[in-house]
């Protein structure tokens, strides 16, 4: 369209040389040009071969200069920036990032906009904190003051993200799930945010996760409001939270600082609108501006599959106007849209910027936090789409991931145990971050493998994909059906399912632990002292007193004389007077025999050990 105008990040000028050669010359400059043939151009997923063709080399000799650098690579694995920054400079050639105009690509590229079809947009916020400080009590509550002002009786639907009236101006929510598993939820909605409300209960000041809400919000560039919940509480104490965020460098707007601060209680709604002002007060210091004629982009907030619409996901659009009829790709799919509504049910035929729309017509579902953007036509959005999967599937499958020789080496010998699972969820964003809570389990010895995840209920050919591949399904807030079980059943495949997210970690922890083969280690359960040496048949017996503990007959022991080890091995006889025993305890006399050892000596001390198993630590 002729509103915007697509620049890329970088663009130095190239030109390609003769011959296909992908080495490529500056085209001359008011600057003194660097030679001919001295720059090469990275791309992501630049492989070995690539590299290899662009310094006009042999492949073998670049994957040799790899091993040099203690790396194994085959030519169709893709090399990282600064490992083939090494490789040019080594040949004397330098190396510049490839101009992002590729349009598979175009969540990282800048688009200009006319200023002239700027026009002021809504904020969008999302609400963070530490578990029970209130963010949920806080959404509920804004979200009610929104339905009683618009629809009473409204029926609200649970789309992950919100609109609320407020002087006439629209301020959106993303309702991003509070539960210490969902972080990696956390930093998605921080991404997409303008501003975060940080919810800290004036009883209970600074927890873990506040401060780890406020490294998402710095990371995210985003403005910070701080709302002191809870102040209807007996114990409120909010000079106390001021001091402890003025120390993580939130210094208060009234102690000179620029953070914001709102003393509410979200439980009985004192304060909200306080806080919709202020929140709307920092939307007008930031100058938000989008350009609503242009073609829409935006992220996934939420994603499912749904039994009568098919895969739907909710989407925020940060800039354009999104349009029933519109073809789009997002994350790695595409499609159409057929319906819009927002999250009180109504239908739409348009979202304008900063606009939370649930949206049917897709082909698949996408993930939590995947980009999105309109083009022109289906055909584009298919291609698009396709290249974009292409790329994905390569890097799943590793064709991105060298190996250093230590990590060769570790892997060829390693005796890992894997724990393969095929992981099923209701919602794409959940299945995302059970997987990132799994991906933080950690038992020495044994691995995680995710053979399969996807959004949707257990299915035969999920317990067929888990007798090829021996794995074990868990289910999240999802069931199969009868005849699924009972094909699950009959082919020993084993189906776990959870409603709670942290129940299903502790039992993949406990089911990694039991995993590993048994670790033993020494224990030392008595000592006895040499106090008289008999000979009987050439063979040695030690008259001994037990000092400590007990001797067992099937101990393992150490011979001990002044300070050092002189002999470690195993008690061949153990006597009280002529009786064999089986165990000697402290204070008792008895007669001791070892195995290939006869050269006792008084105040020998003889230490008995047994090997015990030890459970494994995460």
């Amino acid at each position: 369209m002729a509103s915007h105008k697509v620049v890329p990040k970088k663009k130095p000028p190239f030109k390609k040389r003769p011959g296909g050669d992908n080495r490529v010359v500056n085209v001359p400059v008011q600057k003194a040009a660097l030679p001919a043939d001295t720059i090469i151009y990275y791309r992501d997923g630049l492989t070995v071969a690539d590299l290899a063709e662009a310094l006009d080399k042999p492949v073998a000799e670049v994957i040799k200069k790899l091993m040099f650098m203690r790396i194994m690579a085959s030519q169709t694995q893709a090399v990282d920036r600064e490992t083939a920054e090494l490789i040019v400079l080594d040949y004397g050639y330098e190396l510049k990032d490839e101009a992002k105009t590729d349009m598979t690509k175009f969540e990282e590229m800048d688009i200009i906009d006319d200023p002239k079809l700027l026009i002021e947009r809504s904020p969008v916020v999302t609400i963070m904190g530490h578990v029970d400080h209130g963010k949920t009590t806080l959404l509920d509550t804004i979200r009610h003051t929104r339905v009683v002002q618009t629809e009473a009786g409204g029926i609200t639907q649970r789309i992950g993200a919100y609109q609320v009236i407020r002087n006439a101006k629209p301020i959106t929510f993303i309702d991003t799930p509070g539960h210490a598993a969902f972080t990696e939820m956390r930093a998605r909605g921080a991404k997409v945010t303008d501003m975060i409300v940080l919810v800290v209960a004036a009883d209970d000041g600074v927890m873990p996760q506040t401060k780890e809400a406020i490294d998402h919000a710095k990371a995210a560039g985003a403005s910070i409001i701080v709302a002191v919940n809870k102040m209807d509480r007996v114990g409120a104490n909010p000079e106390r939270v001021k001091q402890e965020l003025a120390d993580l460098d939130l210094l208060p707007d009234d102690w000179g600082g620029s953070t914001p601060y709102c003393y509410i209680s979200a439980l009985k709604g004192t304060g909200v609108d306080n806080l919709l002002d202020t929140i709307q007060l920092v939307a007008e210091m930031l100058e938000l501006k989008a350009n609503p004629k242009r073609m829409a982009m935006g992220s996934v907030v939420e994603a499912k599959l749904d039994k009568g619409k098919g895969p739907i996901a909710t989407v925020l659009v940060s800039n354009g106007t999104l349009k029933i009829g519109d073809f789009f790709v997002v994350g790695t799919t595409y499609g159409k849209i057929r319906a819009m509504t927002d999250d009180l049910g109504r239908s739409l035929v348009q979202a304008p910027p900063s606009t939370p729309v649930e949206i049917s017509g897709l082909s698949d579902v996408p993930f939590a936090g995947d980009p999105f953007m309109v083009f022109a036509d289906e055909r584009t959005a298919k291609d698009i789409a396709s290249k974009r999967s292409n790329r994905s599937s390569g890097e799943e499958k590793g064709i991105d991931k060298m190996l250093t020789l230590e990590e060769f080496f570790k892997k060829a010998e390693s005796n890992e145990k894997v724990l393969r699972l095929i992981i099923k969820g209701d919602t794409q964003g959940s299945i995302e971050a059970f997987k990132g809570a799994i991906d933080k389990i950690k038992v020495l010895g044994t691995n995680i493998e995710i053979v399969r995840a996807g959004v949707g209920a257990i299915t035969d050919t999920d317990v067929s994909l888990a007798e090829a591949s021996n794995a074990i399904i868990i289910g999240f807030d999802v069931r199969p059906q009868a005849q699924v079980r009972d094909t699950a059943e009959n082919k020993g495949v084993e189906i776990r399912l959870y409603n709670i997210i942290y129940e299903a970690l502790e039992d993949i922890e406990r089911a990694m632990k039991g995993m590993l083969d048994p670790v033993f280690e020494k224990q030392i359960i008595g000592e006895a002292e040499v106090r008289n040496i008999f000979t009987v048949s050439k063979t040695a017996i030690a008259g001994c007193m037990v000092l400590k503990g007990a001797i067992k007959r099937d101990s393992l022991v150490k011979v001990i004389r002044e300070g050092k080890v002189v002999f470690d091995g195993k008690i061949s006889s153990l006597k009280r007077f002529k009786d064999d025993v089986k165990e000697v305890k402290t204070g008792y006399d008895c007669g001791i025999m070892l195995e290939g050892f006869h050269d006792f000596k008084e105040l020998d001390i003889i230490e008995a050990s047994i090997m015990q198993e030890v459970k494994p630590n995460a």
